[in-house]
């Protein structure tokens, strides 16, 4: 799909989509608790589907209708083989796989998309050092075998999800978890614990890691609810800083445990006007200016905050976001082709970018991105959903159309992008 976006100006208030992350997390406690929960869940994505379908096929029953998912628990496990259909999505990949292991089910997970591309090693070596079979061919993965209850031991600067994997086993078998090295996105691993701590389980911190006791089955809280994204809320909530008008999104929780809610500190680091109120936020016109991001804890923030960057006053350099060359694309690659394409000045480093930014205020025409262009400016999402809408928020400060190839990449984490960013279109008056 392309999407062709002519010089639009955002304003107004947006909801809050049901966050990604807590939605995939709460759905494997829920599969494997005691009895039936109840997930409030404002929307669906691509992601999620998956972590649901592949929960389906394991034996759990889940229906999604008006908002709420009803997931019954795996009762039965089954036999034979059984296909799981994770599609590009890296969690419900990383998450089920120790997950079925150590239930001991034998499975084939197939994989779409640059998904059988994307580091797997560590954790499959670990789980077949410990009993598991498995086995990579072009795009399908092999499993079977049961894993024991041991220590196992990973590197916490490869994914956090490899962890979090691990994490959503050991209830079934017991054992400890030892981390090495400095950890990355540990924020994500927090999210991870609060949703088995809420099904019943007590995950124990250790000096190097995590224990956790054999519990079987969780125990259901019966009812809950995924709280706002903050990830996709980034977004709008940079479009009112680097715009005309200012931008509200609301049903946030400022208290979430989500990494990404530090989207607020980072911009207030480039001067940015941001008022929080409750459960919503208020982002304003701003003068940004350039700064330095370590953006090893918010990886997923990079591509909106490039967009920030290039609008900003002076050079912004980020850097410890070198995993962001293995996701859903070379992310900094294609940060700053996105970046270039738009008339900003942006170069890549080892493990991050460096962006001049064009000293734009959000306030007038006269120094916008791609002022350097004559005609109109052509994005490639390279099927990435972060790269397709920042764009888009990109757009809001161009003097120029542009139009954005593979723009239902963002099906995977927020399918109502599209109707969101319509809904706070401005007609300007003539």
């Amino acid at each position: 799909m392309t999407v062709t976006l002519n010089t639009p100006r955002l304003a107004g208030e947006v909801k809050a989509i049901a966050s990604k992350s807590e939605v995939h997390r709460l759905l494997i406690c829920a599969a494997m608790a005691d009895t039936e929960t109840l997930i409030e869940c404002s929307e669906i994505n691509a992601d999620i589907d998956a972590t649901a379908r592949c929960l389906n096929a394991l034996g759990a029953d889940i229906k999604y209708q008006d908002g709420l998912f009803t997931v019954n628990p795996i009762s039965q496990l089954p036999c034979g083989e059984v296909t799981l259909m994770p599609g590009e999505s890296g969690s419900t990949l990383r998450f089920l796989l120790p997950v079925v292991c150590g239930l001991g089910i034998n499975a084939r997970f197939i994989m779409e998309g640059r998904l059988g591309q994307r580091p797997l090693s560590p954790l499959k070596e670990l789980l077949e050092e410990n009993g598991a079979t498995i086995r990579q061919e072009e795009n399908i993965l092999y499993v079977s075998g049961k894993v024991a209850a041991n220590n196992y031991t990973i590197a916490g600067n490869i994914s956090s999800q490899f962890i979090s994997g691990l994490l959503f086993m050991l209830p079934r078998i017991g054992g400890n978890i030892t981390i090495t090295g400095k950890i990355e996105s540990q924020p994500y691993i927090g999210m991870t614990v609060n949703a088995l701590t809420d099904f019943g389980c007590k995950v124990i911190k250790t000096q190097d890691g995590y224990s956790v006791p054999r519990v079987s089955p969780l125990t259901s809280p019966i009812r809950t609810k995924a709280k706002g994204d903050w990830s996709n809320a980034a977004f709008f909530i940079t479009a009112g800083v680097i715009g005309k008008q200012s931008i509200t999104i609301t049903d946030i929780d400022i208290q979430s445990s989500q990494g990404d809610k530090a989207i607020i500190e980072v911009l207030k680091k480039f001067g940015a006007e941001i008022h929080v109120h409750d459960n919503k936020i208020i982002a304003c016109p701003s003068k940004l200016s350039g700064t330095q991001i370590d953006a090893s804890q918010i990886p997923d923030l990079v591509p909106i905050l490039s967009i920030a960057a290039s609008v900003a006053k002076g050079t912004t350099h980020i850097y410890g976001a070198g995993r962001l060359r293995i996701k859903e694309s070379d992310r900094l690659k294609a940060c700053c082709d996105m970046l270039t394409n738009l008339g900003a000045k942006c170069h890549e480093t080892g493990d991050g970018l460096v962006i001049e930014g064009l000293g734009i205020e959000g306030l007038g025409p006269e120094a916008q991105l791609g002022q350097t262009l004559h005609t109109d400016t052509i994005i490639d999402s390279y099927n990435d959903h972060r790269i397709a809408m920042s764009a888009a928020i990109a757009a809001t400060v161009c003097n120029c159309p542009v139009t954005i190839n593979g723009a239902e990449a963002v099906n995977k984490s927020y399918p109502l992008f599209w109707e969101d960013y319509q809904k706070l279109s401005v007609k300007e008056d003539k």
